[in-house]
């Protein structure tokens, strides 16, 4: 009797703990999958943004006239910003301000937009603060760069929900398995 039970409990927990395995690494598929859905998605509407705005710089309209003139604290709101670069990749305007100034980006950005003709990156430009950053090119009288951001906070608030409903279920899943693996196990011992 005993060692039929002690025969029970190792099978399920050799079956429990591999049937866990898989179910585990479903979550991280599920969990990545979805962080990268969130995460693409963040990068609407900036991608609309930098490419009108670069068609139209493109096309002969000065900068004051596609840059939006209402400043964007880029710490704090969830607004969409703008920002004009010169070929050099120095900030010439901007609706985005961080600490009361005009930000800038890694020049690796501009290498790689210079390259590709566009780059959707996570920009980091201070604790804290992180935004969806699109940059794209234009050439035209003049020609530079145009850089449309907004922040990940909304996004990034959504991502971390549903891992935490994700993590809810898997534990959740973990302990029902549980006894309906000793069960089957029972049965046919």
């Amino acid at each position: 009797m005993l060692r039929t039970v002690l025969h029970v409990l190792r099978t399920t927990a050799k079956y429990w703990l591999l049937v866990g395995i898989v179910i585990l690494g479903l979550w991280f598929l599920m969990a990545a999958t979805i962080q990268q859905v969130i995460r693409q998605g963040a990068d609407n509407p900036q991608v609309q943004i930098a490419e009108d705005t670069a068609a139209s710089l493109a096309a002969g309209q000065s900068v004051q006239s596609v840059v939006p003139t209402n400043k964007i604290d880029i710490a704090s709101s969830l607004a969409s910003y703008v920002i004009v670069f010169d070929a050099n990749g120095k900030p010439i305007a901007s609706s985005g301000q961080l600490n009361g100034q005009m930000p800038t980006i890694p020049s690796g950005v501009f290498d790689s937009v210079r390259q590709s003709g566009e780059d959707r990156v996570t920009w980091q430009p201070q604790t804290g603060v992180r935004s969806a950053i699109v940059v794209t090119q234009f050439k035209g009288q003049t020609s530079g760069f145009v850089l449309a951001g907004r922040s990940l906070r909304e996004s990034e608030r959504l991502q971390d929900n549903i891992t935490q409903l994700l993590s809810v279920g898997l534990i959740g899943l973990l302990i029902v398995i549980l006894p309906v693996t000793a069960f089957l196990f029972r049965k046919s011992s």
